[in-house]
């Protein structure tokens, strides 16, 4: 199986790196210069038509949308590492529904948060009202995923799971964006275990650059 995956550095592709290095899956990267427009050439956008990052082409096949790429990682080698639970497995429905939460919903909230206070973002477009509002509702949801890990080491139990990193990542990015994590005791003990793993160190190795 050729496994080609097209991203960009600190983006949201490096998550699937993360992924490809917890599951040693041999692939080919190449970087895309996105502020020079790569993304917007031809032969990308056939096979990306949202001209974003990440897109992995498959044995000729293209698969985009992170959380898509990551649950097919997880359905197709995760099983066999422990890594992602099997399709008659009632825990296979919590990974679904825990990825699924920190894309759509903990991320959309995260989405208006920035579109309100976003150093990107016109002054003239920001928002402190509904800053304060999103900021409420992170932590709302913050508050969530500190109950879920209060008895557990881990989102589906004692062990590290593609869940973990799929879920970790959005929030390590919301951390990074001014969310707070402070008084989510079992969050910040969480995200510390998911930092402290070394395909995760390699992954992000260029943000120490």
């Amino acid at each position: 199986m050729s496994m080609t995956l097209y991203a960009a550095p600190l983006s949201s592709a490096t998550p699937v790196v993360h992924a490809l290095c917890e599951l040693e899956i041999p692939h080919e990267v190449v970087l895309l210069d996105l502020l020079a427009g790569d993304q917007h050439q031809p032969e990308f956008r056939a096979l990306n038509p949202n001209a974003q990052v990440p897109t992995l082409v498959v044995d000729g096949a293209p698969i985009f949308e992170a959380l898509a790429i990551l649950q097919w990682l997880g359905d197709r080698f995760g099983l066999a590492r422990g890594l992602w639970p099997a399709a008659e497995d009632p825990a296979r429905l919590e990974a679904l529904s825990w990825s699924t939460w920190a894309y759509v919903t903990f991320g959309s909230a995260l989405k208006r948060f920035l579109q309100a206070t976003g150093a990107r973002v016109p002054e003239a477009l920001r928002h402190p009202v509904q800053a304060k509002h999103t900021q409420d509702e992170l932590q709302g949801l913050l508050g969530l995923l500190d109950a879920r890990l209060a008895a557990r080491r881990f989102l589906l139990g004692d062990d590290f799971t593609l869940v973990d990193l799929i879920v970790a990542s959005v929030v390590s990015y919301g951390a990074h964006c001014g969310v707070s994590t402070d008084g989510h005791a079992g969050v910040e003990a969480w995200l510390e275990r998911f930092h402290a793993r070394p395909a995760y160190q390699k992954a992000w190795a260029p943000a120490a650059g």
